[in-house]
């Protein structure tokens, strides 16, 4: 009886020891089970966080990107007005109504004293206030998401800031990114908007003998069709390309940049070519002081050239006008991006040779 009581004594501690250890052993497996979802969760947390930031960041960028675009194009917009009406005295003649064709000459439509608003410059203050107002409503709510005007105006501006960035480097797209862009923008949307029905034919005019009116001083005129206009674009990129050569480097290094001998020599032949160096940085500081007039007249050249060919062909023939531009409509459309591309570009590429001059050729990707 003894020995029945000890051996069921010993069977309830075995027992009462095994389900200690098996509840024990549950409880570690839900302690690890509870420690990985609590790690699975906080790594979540700190993804979510870093992709949250990532996204605040580019919002942030974005917005940033936009806001200099806007500052940049209103700039742009009163310095070529101001620079436009230093021109007025010329376009405050009357317009030759014998001349037939687009005239070189824009009509002023208001005169305030020696300051004339004349037909380019209302496009380009149409075009400018259509791109600000465009800007405005695609970035007044930013959605991590873009659609929509959101997502047209970002892919725009990110095109633009990565085909930059492979051209003349990180670096120097973040300092000048805000010009280059509003040039090519502006430029764009003022050459397609002087193809717009109506641009140059509609305003005043007379009436000849045979009844048939014609234009002497229209309403609208391409924005870009005006030397003023372009001449303006052209020296404020001058001043702009000075202020970031001398930033990039210094006086010293400018004029090392221009006069300077390049490449190692010694004895007589390194002062053979300091001389030669020092004429031919000469011959530089002339083709500098060309480039805003070779800009201005290459942009103004393709523009009115085109403009008057499309009113060649519309005053042809009166009963194949509607027909004959056509084709001259779209290659005119063609010509507007590829003006716009090749301004940006060159600019931008004027400003690369002279602020990434002593980084050497790697650096400029």
């Amino acid at each position: 009886m003894a020995r029945t009581v000890a051996v069921s004594l010993c069977e309830t501690r075995t027992l009462r020891r095994a389900t200690r250890l098996h509840f024990s052993g549950k409880s570690l497996v839900i302690r690890a089970k509870t420690a990985l979802v609590s790690a699975s969760r906080f790594a979540a947390r700190l993804r979510s966080a870093r992709d949250h930031g990532e996204e605040s960041r580019a919002l942030a960028n974005t917005e940033m990107r936009n806001r200099y675009l806007l500052m940049s194009i209103l700039a742009l917009m009163f310095s070529a007005a101001l620079a436009s009406s230093a021109f007025a005295a010329e376009t405050a003649a009357p317009a030759q109504a014998e001349h037939e064709g687009v005239p070189l000459k824009p009509a002023p439509i208001v005169e305030i004293g020696k300051f004339a608003v004349t037909n380019s410059m209302l496009v380009t203050w149409i075009v400018a206030a259509g791109i600000i107002v465009f800007a405005q409503i695609a970035t007044r709510t930013i959605k991590p998401i873009p659609s929509g005007i959101q997502n047209f105006w970002e892919w725009l501006v990110e095109s633009l800031y990565n085909f930059l960035e492979g051209i003349i480097g990180r670096e120097l797209v973040r300092k000048t990114f805000w010009f280059f862009a509003t040039i090519f923008i502006f430029i764009l949307f003022v050459n397609w908007f002087g193809l717009i029905p109506g641009v140059g034919t509609i305003g005043w005019g007379h009436y000849d003998t045979n009844g048939a009116f014609h234009i002497d001083r229209p309403l609208l005129r391409g924005g870009n069709a005006d030397l003023n206009m372009t001449t303006a674009m052209a020296a404020i990129f001058f001043l702009l390309w000075i202020v970031w050569a001398l930033q990039a480097q210094g006086v010293g290094g400018f004029l090392r940049h221009l006069f300077a001998p390049k490449g190692e020599t010694t004895g007589v032949l390194k002062i053979l070519m300091a001389v030669i160096f020092f004429m031919v940085g000469w011959l530089e500081v002339i083709s500098i002081l060309f480039r805003p007039i070779s800009l201005s007249f290459r942009l103004f050249g393709n523009i009115y050239a085109g403009e008057s060919i499309l009113e060649a062909m519309s005053t042809m023939n009166p009963y194949l006008a509607p027909f004959l531009p056509l084709p001259f409509y779209f290659m005119e459309i063609l010509v507007g991006i590829v003006q716009a591309l090749v301004f940006m570009l060159l600019t931008a590429v004027f400003t690369m040779l002279i602020a990434q001059h002593d980084h050497g050729p790697e650096h400029a990707h």
